[in-house]
């Protein structure tokens, strides 16, 4: 007996890129809901820092698994993902359309993939010492030690991402074999969807770097600085730290750094981040890609998406 497998839109990309706006789009031609997948974007305490689609831009849409959660919380990818298999059997019941749309690739692949991560037994006494080893050496140094032992997770995760990192090598070291393999282990089979995948690209990186550089004046504009302050003032948890614009920030917040050398920096740590985005969404070998093109020509950007989805059959 076969089960008829769940529909599901994919729109992923680098950070700038118009996912957000392609989503709703789509939503409001096929009729469905969006799912977010960004890993930043789930905590309540920073909006503008983690860009995080606001109700004008929802155009009415119903979005799901966005500020939901406070900095305080942890949230594993485990968690991540038993929510959003919930949420995208929900709005499947109602007979909308799920729309996954974000630029976290372990969430999206996680998703896509079926993979099951293995929360029990977690080694909280390994985590300290990986911890108390970053404290003391830096986290590049606790990254290489990653590098060492599986150099394809350490491609894919930033050594500022010391949750990731830890996670990473407490796998490689409690089971003997590098994190990527132990994920293809943990595959349950295919994963329940139907999926058409979107990839958002662009043809020019200097046009990508623009509408990054771009988009960090506007959350200046938006009062970024402003939200930094009251989350460090707040005694942030260590969370806030993996937040591109909030790490950055923290030398202007301590008086030990000018504004704008800060902004530079943020507008220098989004361009590595998107780079490293790209890099993981182009080893989908089942997406489309669609390029990015100027504002004039959007519209033929959202034809050419409908005419992607007609194609994969999903509706």
């Amino acid at each position: 007996m076969t089960t008829e497998k769940i529909p599901l839109l994919v729109i992923c990309g680098p950070t700038a890129s118009g996912k957000t706006s392609l989503a709703v789009d789509m939503a409001l031609h096929f009729g469905g809901e969006v799912v977010s997948a960004d890993s930043m974007q789930i905590y309540s305490d920073m909006s503008v820092i983690t860009a995080r689609v606001t109700e004008e831009e929802m155009r009415g849409v119903p979005h799901h698994l966005t500020g939901f959660l406070p900095l305080s919380t942890p949230f594993s990818v485990a968690e991540y993902l038993e929510l959003a298999r919930q949420t995208i059997d929900d709005i499947h019941s109602r007979g909308k359309l799920p729309i996954l749309c974000g630029g976290t690739g372990l969430y999206i692949s996680s998703l896509l993939d079926g993979i099951v991560f293995d929360e029990e037994g977690a080694d909280e006494a390994l985590r300290a010492e990986l911890e108390q080893f970053a404290n003391e050496n830096g986290r590049h140094a606790l990254w290489e030690r990653l590098n060492a032992l599986d150099p394809e997770a350490a491609s894919l995760i930033h050594e500022n991402n010391l949750i990731r990192v830890i996670r990473a090598l407490e796998v490689c070291i409690r089971t003997g074999r590098p994190f990527t393999e132990q994920k293809k282990l943990n595959l349950r089979g295919n994963a329940p969807y139907n999926a058409c995948i979107l990839r958002l690209d662009f043809e020019e990186r200097a046009k990508l770097y623009e509408r990054i550089n771009l988009r960090v004046d506007e959350m200046l504009k938006e009062g970024m600085v402003e939200e930094a302050r009251r989350v460090y003032e707040s005694h942030a948890p260590a969370t806030a730290r993996q937040a591109i614009g909030y790490k950055e920030l923290l030398p202007y917040l301590e008086g030990e750094a000018e504004l704008s050398e800060c902004v530079e920096r943020i507008k220098l740590g989004t361009r590595r981040y998107a780079k490293r985005q790209l890099t993981w969404f182009r080893r989908m070998a089942d997406a489309d890609t669609l390029y990015v093109p100027e504002k004039s020509e959007y519209e033929n950007f959202c034809e050419n998406a409908k005419i992607s989805i007609a194609k994969s059959k999903i509706i």
